[in-house]
Order: structure tokens, then sequence, then C-alpha cells
């Protein structure tokens, strides 16, 4: 919804406020006006429901073409990949969270199920006895490396195939900037990983 609540008598107000207008007298100033949500306007309106709408799309086709050509969902994908690029095709379990936007629980959970299809196994790491290390095994990346090549396909059918080289320019530098501001650096941030 994009419009500001109205009254029984069809004027923009909020709720339970009375239906009369108030007066300011001389005994009492006039109240400021509250600030209410900045609503969308109409093409903003458009583009946000058009990003939902293809990023829905995309998510939904690329976890379809990998459950249907390498047994895995998506995120499992997306972990693999991390790990074949990592030293020693091994992460800490905390940052394998963080780069994958995860919650520690959600990746935990993903780990087990990857260690039960013998794709990674954990093991303790050396600096620290607290943590835990994932390791890509040469299982799991004979997997990945069968996966890859139809999943570079589904992603350049979905979305490079149909942009100019200006708009991928663009696309990337949006993604960047918004990216960025939803990544708050503060000790305090309300982010996944740290979850």
């Amino acid at each position: 919804m994009n419009t500001a609540p109205t009254r029984a008598n069809g004027t923009a107000g909020t709720a339970g406020a009375p239906d009369t207008p108030a007066v300011a007298t001389a005994v009492e100033p006039a109240a400021e006006p509250a600030v209410g949500p900045r609503w969308l306007d109409a093409e903003e309106q458009a583009v946000w429901r058009s990003y939902r709408h293809a990023t829905t799309l995309v998510d939904d086709s690329l976890d379809r073409q990998l459950q249907r050509d390498a047994g895995m969902p998506h995120i499992y994908y997306g972990l693999l990949v991390q790990l074949s690029e990592a030293p020693r095709r091994r992460k800490r379990m905390t940052e394998l969270a963080k780069d994958a936007k995860i919650t520690r629980s959600r990746l935990s959970h993903a780990v087990a199920r990857l260690e039960k299809n013998g794709w990674v196994r954990r093991e303790d790491c050396p600096s620290d006895k607290r943590g835990q290390n994932a390791v890509l095994t040469d299982e799991g990346f004979e997997v990945l490396s069968k996966a890859a090549p139809g999943h570079v396909t589904a992603v350049r059918q979905a979305i490079f195939d149909r942009l100019s080289p200006e708009q991928v320019r663009q696309l990337g530098e949006i993604m960047r900037l918004v990216a960025e501001g939803l990544q708050p650096t503060g000790p305090d941030a309300d982010l996944p990983w740290l979850r």
C-alpha cells in the first residue's frame, strides 16, 4: 500500500484522530505537522515491484536449475563456491556465514547436510580452540566442478544475456551501492551472520 490512511469522511489522517480538524487558539499554538513515512511515488513503486518480481523469479529459476541438475539448493552451491575459492579450500565457519549473509545456525544446518553428502567436513581451527573450519572435500569439489557449467549458463540466461554491456555496468554499480548501504559496521549492527 502506498497511500496514507484515510478517515471515514475521506480526508487523510491518522488512526484514532477526531473527524474534526484541530483549532489553533491564542492559548495553544498550532501543533507541528507530524512527520510520516516517505511514501513511494508511482515510478518508485513500479521499480520496487519490478525488483521484487525479478529477484524472486531469478532466485527460483537458479534454485530449480541446481536442484534438477546437481541435487542441491542454490545456497549450498554458494557455500561450495566460497570454499573452493578459499586458501586450501577451507574457511572459518564465522567467515563463511558472513560471506554467505546467513545466520550461523542456518549455516550450521547447511554444513551438516553437506557433511552428510560427503562434500564438506568440519575441523577444529588450530588458531582458535572455539572455532571450526569448513573444508571442501575432493568429492565436493568434483560435484561443484560438474554443476558449474550448467549454473553459469542459467545465470547468463537469467540476467546477462538480457542486458547490454552498459546495463551490466549500471546494474553492478547499483547493486554495490545498495549492498554498501545495508552493511553497517558498528558493533551493535543487526546482521544475519552475527545472530
